[in-house]
């Protein structure tokens, strides 16, 4: 029986460095004689909301891979994606998500943009 938990990241203000780490699972580290066979948690994350709480539209891109890496081939969800003027960008869908994995990105304009998520967290074993 899963023992998955909910979830919510942010709400984090994005800014204009793209290889900002917005996000990364933790990892499950400490403890004294412990004979449980656990690697870490994952993160399952079914919602994305990007607010754009200016006047102007602004862009975001988000990158998933490693800490501070946007490299070409990564990208996630919306490179350079426009979010107009006091208005907000959903996502919906399952994005899992290990220790080991980064949400990276950043905004066009600093600040403009606001990231908060939703999900759950499990321990993988």
């Amino acid at each position: 029986m899963a023992a998955n938990r909910p979830l919510r990241v942010g709400p984090v203000a994005l800014t204009t460095t793209l290889t900002t780490n917005i996000f990364n699972p933790p990892t499950t580290t400490g403890g004294v004689n412990v004979t449980a066979d656990i690697t870490g948690t994952y993160v399952i994350l079914r919602h994305i909301r990007i607010v754009n709480k200016t006047s102007a539209a602004a862009t975001f891109s988000l990158w998933l891979g490693a800490t501070g890496g946007n490299v070409a081939g990564t990208e996630v969800i919306g490179t350079g994606y426009s979010v107009a003027a006091n208005s907000a960008f959903d996502w919906y869908g399952v994005l899992r998500m290990t220790a080991s994995d980064f949400l990276v990105g950043g905004a066009g304009t600093t600040t403009a943009l606001t990231f908060e998520a939703e999900g759950e967290i499990g321990v993988a074993g």
